[in-house]
């Protein structure tokens, strides 16, 4: 078990997770996506000295969210956020940035890469009202809520906004050109701040399917720069509900581009027991297709950030005292509460355990995931220090106001004689940061390894871990100066899938872990 104080304690499981999910590695097989690991061979001229002319596997973690939002989502900008992309990449990168309130903020160590998610629907919404767009301000939607926000009702504004959003209609429907122009800003600034090798400005943005109010959402995230990403428009809410849906709109991404994208789940403990359902989303019961379709396009989960702690659940881990970590048990933003059946179709050790079983049955596994954290932060400021809490959304940045505590998360729908399934900000967690053991910090290579599930979770901390699982490891392979080496050469790194197990022998595992330069010892 390695934990650094409770805020870390989930990383054990992350890694034992790891240790099951799939990468079309083997051992003794080379390394996949980076040829053949490195061998002492020499070439036939003449020996050279360095013996590191062949490394092509990854020597450094890197650090980044994958999951930030800036005022282009209309639940952050609507409700005070001001800061666009440009501050939240300035701010990532290690600058000073002033906050929305006007607090000046900045953070103890820069990202190395950054994913600004913004919410699909109605994609840059505040800002064109901020600017007075007038293909905006034509629309009767568009004067409307104008309106209200010229005249001070923001409440009003939000809520004429988020009437929409529930009931699946689109206040600006046949309006793409709209969508587009922000859509491009979006991309535009990501190859602005894109520097390879130093920092990574990946695209993306949130895909935010909630039916009923329950959360399935992912976050989308592209390999590729402007060029290709530009070739569409970011699917919304408005669009489908459907995971599948998703998956297809993304198999004719890449048909259309060839460019690569993958999807990340989050908030399945919000998902009142549909994010690792038995069904599909359409009630159809599980096949090999569907399995093996999910496995594809949501290689990895957001197990932490904000809205609660997604790994485990004290009633499904009761001999785990750090299972009740940012436990959040009530509902989802719809109306129905939490029942106990649907605890086990949310959390992702239960998934992965169920996800075994499926294999067995199906022949594929629909739960075999790798885990990162994220921040799902709404101030377009990737904070994460616990022990330094900045807020998740603009009226819980720091001030002397004491409501900013109350403000609602979930409960603005109650079942009338219910229970109470309210959460408020002061329920909000500081998580998290994504773990990504790359080649380099490009666009390219933090991919890559997210697609094959090289990465692991942190509730913020930086603490190093690093996994191989072989058939014969010693203990003396942990003490070794080329540990990572000897690791691929005679095992699978985390995310890799371990094969050919002799007769008769169990799997051996061997673990490195270092404590954050700036955080707790490791228990």
């Amino acid at each position: 078990m390695i934990n650094i104080n409770r805020h870390c304690s989930f990383v054990s499981a992350a890694i034992a997770a790891a240790m099951l999910v799939p990468t079309v590695v083997h051992a003794g097989e080379g390394y996949a996506g980076y040829g053949e690991m490195p061998t002492d061979d020499v070439r036939m001229s003449k020996k050279e000295y360095s013996p590191y002319l062949n490394i092509g596997y990854p020597q450094k973690v890197f650090w980044g969210d994958t999951h930030l939002h800036t005022a282009y989502s209309t639940d952050a900008g609507m409700i005070g956020n001001r800061l666009g992309p440009d501050e939240a990449y300035r701010y990532a990168r290690g600058e000073i940035v002033t906050s929305s309130i006007g607090v000046r903020s900045r953070l103890q160590r820069p990202l190395d890469f950054l994913v600004i998610a913004d919410h699909a629907e109605n994609l840059g919404l505040a800002p064109m009202i901020a600017e007075k767009n007038p293909d905006l301000l034509k629309l009767d939607f568009g004067k409307e809520i104008a309106n209200l926000v010229y005249s001070g009702k923001y409440g009003d504004a939000y809520t004429l906004w988020g009437t929409g959003m529930t009931e699946g209609k689109d206040p600006l429907k046949d309006n793409e050109a709209l969508t587009r122009t922000m859509w491009q800003r979006l991309t535009a600034t990501a190859e602005k701040f894109n520097e390879p090798g130093k920092f990574t400005a990946l695209i993306g943005f949130e895909w935010t399917s909630s039916p009923d109010g329950n959360n399935l959402h992912r976050n989308v995230i592209f390999r590729d720069g402007k060029d290709r990403a530009d070739q569409i428009l970011p699917i919304s809410n408005y669009d489908t509900n459907d995971p599948e849906d998703l998956w297809k709109w993304m198999a004719n991404y890449e048909k259309k581009t060839g460019g690569k994208a993958l999807a990340i789940p989050h908030n399945g403990n919000l998902s009142n027991g549909l994010m690792f359902d038995d069904v599909t989303f359409t009630k159809k019961k599980l096949s090999r297709a569907y399995a093996e379709q999910r496995g594809r396009w949501e290689p990895i989960y957001e197990v932490t950030q904000m809205k609660g702690d997604g790994e485990a659940h004290p009633s499904l881990s009761p001999n785990d005292e750090f299972a009740d970590y940012g436990t959040w048990d009530k509902g989802s933003f719809g109306a129905d509460p939490k029942t106990k059946d649907m605890l086990p179709r949310e959390y992702a050790r239960e998934a992965l355990k169920r996800g075994l079983k499926y294999e067995q049955k199906l022949g594929a596994n629909p739960f075999k995931f790798g885990m990162i954290g994220a921040t799902d932060s709404h101030t377009s400021l990737a904070t994460t220090e616990e022990d330094n809490y900045f807020g998740k959304a603009t009226p819980g940045e720091p001030s002397a106001n004491p409501d900013r505590f109350d403000e609602k998360i979930t409960g603005y729908l109650q079942k009338p004689g219910g229970p109470d399934i309210t959460i408020r900000h002061a329920k909000t967690l500081a998580s998290g940061l994504a773990a990504v053991w790359a080649t380099d910090n490009t666009r390219e290579a933090l991919w890559d390894a997210l697609a094959r599930k090289e990465v692991y979770a942190t509730t913020g901390t930086r603490m190093t871990v690093r996994v191989f699982a072989g058939w014969d490891f010693a203990m003396a392979d942990v003490q070794r100066p080329d540990f990572a080496k000897i690791g691929y050469l005679r095992g699978v790194p985390m995310g890799g899938d371990l094969t050919s197990a002799p007769k008769g022998k169990a799997p051996t595992f061997v673990i490195r872990a270092l404590r954050d330069v700036d955080g707790a010892n490791l228990d």
